[in-house]
């Protein structure tokens, strides 16, 4: 198997492994089968498995350079990833209007929103933010593909989740939740109300990017500090 077929291989097993389960009811069938609990701890071993076989895939992939790796292009993923995973520690489990990573336990509550006053989609976003932000250090082909695949799927994911949200909550859905916004950042009530669940999560996330960091090198093989 060449390096490009094993990528290729690759990244259709992840996309695959994502689309899938939505098709058919096969995602509610299983989970019918095993236990909730049970299939989305299976489901995310995949996922892990998957994205690792991807990432090391492009890697063994030919090197086709489509533009120089700057200097400062390392400082992009450095300053943008720990924002991507404070986003997604105070996205997962949240009361969200029906987005990725949502607490089936918490309802959305227009009158106090939390994260979703910022964004609606934090772990979709972040999702995008990473990808996004690899792609300047990496501009061989392989990792154009990979990096740009995974910034589109996120994207595209958000319309999707957002029909989904409307067909079960009807038009008020998003009330207060908007697809991006600073403004709350700026908001001294916001803050008053929301100080303590954003530091708590955030320092999980911070925490979170300072291990995948020092695992970086060894883990993907890539050296992830600037300089």
């Amino acid at each position: 198997m060449t390096g490009w077929q094993e990528f290729a291989l690759a990244l259709g097993a992840f996309m695959l492994s994502h689309l899938l389960p939505r098709v058919a009811g096969l995602r509610g069938t299983l989970i019918r089968l095993l236990g909730r609990r049970a299939y989305f701890a299976l489901y995310g071993l995949a996922s892990l498995i998957l994205l690792g076989w991807v990432i090391s895939a492009a890697g063994r992939a030919p090197y086709i350079e489509l533009w120089p790796q700057a200097p400062w292009t390392r400082w992009v993923p450095f300053v943008a990833t720990p924002i991507a995973f404070v986003l997604a520690a105070c996205g997962i489990g949240a009361g969200l209007p029906g987005s990725l990573g949502a607490s089936r336990r918490r309802e959305y509550d227009p009158a106090h929103p939390g994260i979703a006053a910022i964004t609606r989609h934090p772990v979709l976003l972040a999702l995008t933010l990473w990808a996004l932000a690899h792609l300047p250090p990496n501009g061989d082909l392989s990792h154009v593909v990979l990096f740009g695949l995974f910034a589109l799927f996120s994207l595209l994911a958000m319309p999707a989740f957002d029909r989904r949200a409307l067909r079960t909550f009807g038009p008020g859905a998003f009330a207060g939740a908007p697809i991006l916004s600073l403004r709350p950042v700026f908001d001294h009530a916001w803050w008053q109300e929301n100080t303590r669940a954003v530091m708590l999560r955030g320092a999980v996330g911070v925490l979170l990017w300072c291990v995948v960091l020092h695992l970086h090198a060894s883990a993907i093989g890539a050296w992830p500090f600037p300089g």
